[in-house]
């Protein structure tokens, strides 16, 4: 039996969470978006109405979570840069 080296375990836990986080942010897209723009269930088609709306409301949520994601990234390296100055030797 091959053994697999303690980076590789590391490598697929941390592909296995970001598989998992995209499937949560997924479902939870979709169960927002089902819920405020699906209304007609007397037929099987999807109406140009909330086909449009799906589309608003994915797109919005797409770059909400964009803007977000950067803000996110402006604050951490913010942060990191302040944590580097307290740490150099004056």
């Amino acid at each position: 039996m091959e053994q697999v080296s303690a980076s590789a375990i590391d490598v697929n836990a941390e592909h296995i969470k970001t598989f998992k986080d995209f499937l949560l942010s997924y479902n939870k897209l979709s169960e927002m978006c089902f819920v405020d723009c699906v209304s007609d269930f007397t037929s099987r088609s999807v109406k140009p109405y909330e086909e449009k709306c799906v589309l608003n409301c994915t797109e919005k949520y797409l770059k909400m979570n964009q803007r977000i994601s950067q803000r996110f990234q402006e604050f951490q390296m913010v942060a990191n840069e302040n944590t580097l100055a307290t740490q150099k030797p004056s």
